[in-house]
């Protein structure tokens, strides 16, 4: 089964699920459950590569490694899929209300399948970048830049499984607002190209822009709501934290509540620039 929803997750993010040949009914067919495991496990592995900086800090030092080292790579480990699913359960009322105030006809049911594929982008994304993480880890001893190392990862990330979710909810609604299709590339002479052949021609993968006329609104609004869910995940991982544990501090599961995370990196490329 695994095996399954990773290979669902690849038609994902090469776009095959979000074809519009694939969307003309107006559902989303992806396995909700199955593609939440893959996504844990995914920030599982993330995890891991963030808490693998405090292990191979200590692994350095006279003592070795501590507990509270491989505590901390552990505690990461659970924190970051609950980081994702956490922020999904605060924005997703609010994803809900933007699609109805589109038109779009999309049940809560599709929207939930959508927003977890949307999660299924980001942590594979994540992921893929955990072992730059785990070789700067080994490669430095800053505290601070390990901070800033990870809070671009996660950038990249987000980006990227954002683009994906404006994108598809870009084009459910061409799709049911029953937008034209563009015209037979000009060198097709027979004129009898075929709508499933309109269709795959129109986007070479998930992340593709569709240049036909549509809605400005709805993108505004998905754009709006991208923004929402960015600030909610940030703030998030700020209450969540810490991932990567600080080598002046003791292990804690969560740390008092102060400030917040613009602050913080601010103070971290402070201290990395500053000296």
């Amino acid at each position: 089964m695994m095996v399954k929803w990773i290979k669902q997750l690849d038609q994902i993010m090469r776009g095959d699920a979000t074809r519009i040949s694939v969307l003309r009914e107006g559902r989303i067919e992806m396995p909700v459950g199955g593609l939440s495991i893959v996504v844990i496990l995914l920030g599982v592995i993330y995890g891991l590569c963030m808490g693998s900086f405090a292990v191979i800090r200590t692994a350095s030092t006279p003592e070795g490694v501590t507990n509270h080292a491989i505590q901390q790579m552990l505690a990461s480990a659970v924190k970051l899929p609950l980081l994702f699913f956490l922020t999904l359960l605060v924005t997703f009322p609010s994803l809900y209300v933007f699609n109805a105030l589109v038109g779009s006809r999309l049940s809560m049911v599709s929207v939930a399948r959508l927003i977890v594929a949307m999660l299924g982008v980001t942590l594979a994304v994540l992921a893929s970048l955990g072992p730059i993480v785990v070789f700067f880890a080994l490669s430095t001893s800053s505290y601070p830049f390990m901070k800033l190392l990870n809070v671009a990862m996660a950038t990249i990330s987000g980006v990227l499984g954002l683009a994906f979710l404006v994108r598809t909810m870009h084009r459910l609604v061409m799709v049911q607002d029953q937008i034209d299709f563009p015209p037979p590339a000009p060198d097709n002479t027979d004129g009898d190209q075929t709508q499933e052949e309109l269709d795959d021609s129109e986007a070479k993968s998930a992340l593709d822009k569709i240049d036909w006329t549509t809605s400005r609104k709805a993108t505004a609004v998905f754009k709006i709501w991208v923004v929402a869910f960015a600030l909610v995940g940030t703030q998030m991982s700020w209450v969540l934290r810490p991932f990567i544990g600080s080598p002046d501090m003791p292990f804690a599961w969560l740390r008092v509540r102060e400030s917040h995370f613009f602050h913080d990196v601010i103070k971290s490329l402070a201290e990395l620039f500053g000296g």
